[in-house]
């Protein structure tokens, strides 16, 4: 029997910004429009107050990387139309950096020494956290104006001694659980993703200290950008310096509550829901469990997280992780709580993203959950093996789906790009599998392909991730630092 092969190109989507006109690269946008929220006019803040922690030295590195970003920084690549110039904060935000002595909190040297000195790795990197912790609440305690964004300054020296440790809370009965997970394909396994977006071996055995310290600022309700060497020193080991102003710079006006762009709007007002699990130590007996967690973005932008429900973890499980139907409802229920909350209406569309398949309890709890919203869309978003080649220079364009015999659905997420003339990849793109249970493919792989697009912590085109899945892993890692009371939703604090 013949295999019947579909192919469907879907047009990149489109964003919105300050101004008239609707761009495809955020970079451009910001170029033309600026952020979507000059059309908040007086209501949108045009001063973002800067504080800083950290030895000395690096905070002086972190002032000069900011003073550097209020001017021109021109790009070295080859590609100007993939890497353009960086035209400077005010002129692409229509904001001002604001920095101010109040708000600048310097660690002692000798504090650092004393605590990278100790000899046990876990004091080292607690020892660590609690002189960054201790300032942030000094900030935070500010009665005045507080910053808007605090630069946690790190050091190579920090980071070489405590970026990643041993997890003390880690049993012996639970390693042969989290080997389980080492043996399971996982989504978006390309060989050339910065970092996987499912929860790894290592996030159950090892402590992060970046995302303790996010951890940590939640706790006092300023979110942190984290700088180092990496972000503040011209290098031929760190990206471009254009490159590094672009992204940084969206995730600083995002942080201290700007919307940089948003989506296209349609006539249906939507709220996008990515479904995970990931393990934590609970606080009163330490138990390792599953966390459920949903992160959510309305049409209009507005990011949160939330956690569900905890579910024992057995080591057959593997990936393959399940709600009850109760669970589900709740979890549904406390998706449209939070939306309410946020936006002041109940969505018409909800569509709910999940790396493995929903069961029939999970379908039937979220649906119940969400009876009064009109539409209401499941899709398993799976990592696949499959393949495809088109003749001539490039592999297939992003947004090529293929469907195989009318049943198996495959998105290209990346993949050969028009508009910068190249392939913006060193190996071959690869799809995700989608199973829907809506009828219009069409609908629901431009959805995705749109949220790719609203990474507030990059300006690059390239990234194939839903927004809704991206960040699994990170914020997984950082509610588990956390401990298991509610943490704050606002997705600001995870990025």
């Amino acid at each position: 029997m013949a295999t019947e092969i579909e192919i469907i190109e879907i047009d990149e989507p489109l964003l919105e910004f300050g101004g008239p006109g609707e761009f495809t690269d955020p970079k451009e946008g910001l170029k033309h429009g600026g952020p979507f929220d000059l059309r908040f006019g007086t209501a949108r803040k045009t001063l973002i107050n800067i504080g800083f922690i950290g030895e000395q030295e690096m905070i002086l590195k972190a002032k000069s990387w900011l003073k550097r970003c209020e001017g021109l920084i021109p790009s070295e690549m080859p590609n100007t139309v993939q890497y353009p110039y960086y035209l400077g904060f005010k002129k692409i935000f229509h904001a001002d950096l604001n920095y101010n002595s109040l708000w600048e909190r310097v660690i002692d040297k000798s504090s650092i020494d004393l605590a990278l000195s100790q000899k046990n790795k876990s004091d080292i990197f607690k020892g660590t956290l609690f002189l960054f912790e201790e300032k942030l609440q000094d900030l935070a305690k500010i009665e005045t104006v507080k910053p808007d964004v605090i630069f946690c300054c790190i050091s190579k020296e920090i980071i070489d001694k405590c970026w990643s440790i041993k997890n003390d809370m880690v049993k012996s009965a639970d390693l042969k659980k989290v080997k389980k997970l080492t043996n399971q394909l996982s989504l978006f396994e390309e060989a050339d993703a910065k970092e996987p977006i499912e929860e790894q071996e290592e996030d159950i055995l090892n402590r992060d200290f970046r995302r303790a310290l996010k951890a940590r600022a939640m706790l006092h309700g300023i979110p942190i950008q984290i700088g180092t060497d990496n972000l503040f020193i011209d290098s031929s080991k760190n990206q471009d310096a254009s490159i590094r102003a672009w992204n940084s710079s969206i995730a600083i006006y995002y942080k201290a509550g700007g919307i940089p762009w948003r989506l296209r709007r349609s006539s249906i007002e939507a709220c996008y829901v990515g479904i995970s699990f990931h393990h934590l130590y609970t606080t009163h007996d330490k138990h390792l469990v599953r966390s459920c967690i949903a992160q959510a973005f309305s049409s209009d932008g507005e990011g949160f997280a939330i956690r569900g429900v905890n579910i024992p973890w057995t080591e057959d499980q593997g990936r393959d992780v399940h709600l009850t139907e109760k669970q589900s409802f709740q979890l549904g229920e406390k998706i449209l709580e939070e939306y309410r909350y946020r936006t002041g209406a109940t969505p018409l569309k909800v569509v709910l993203h999940k790396s493995t398949a929903f069961n029939d309890d999970e379908s039937n709890g979220l649906r119940s959950a969400l009876n009064n919203v009109p539409i209401v869309e499941l899709v398993n978003i799976a990592p696949t093996e499959f393949r495809l080649v088109r003749f001539g220079e490039y592999p297939p364009k992003r947004g090529t789906l293929c469907i195989v015999n009318n049943s198996a659905k495959f998105l290209f997420t990346t993949g050969f790009m028009p508009d910068l003339k190249t392939y913006p990849g060193p190996h071959v793109p690869v799809p995700i599998r989608i199973n829907s249970d809506s009828d219009d493919i069409i609908a629901t792989a431009t959805d995705i392909m749109a949220l790719a697009r609203m990474n507030w912590n990059t300006a690059s085109t390239t990234g194939g991730h839903p927004v809704t899945l991206l960040f699994s892993r990170r914020v997984g890692g950082i509610m588990a630092e956390y401990g298991d009371s509610e943490p704050p939703s606002s997705f600001k604090f995870y990025l």
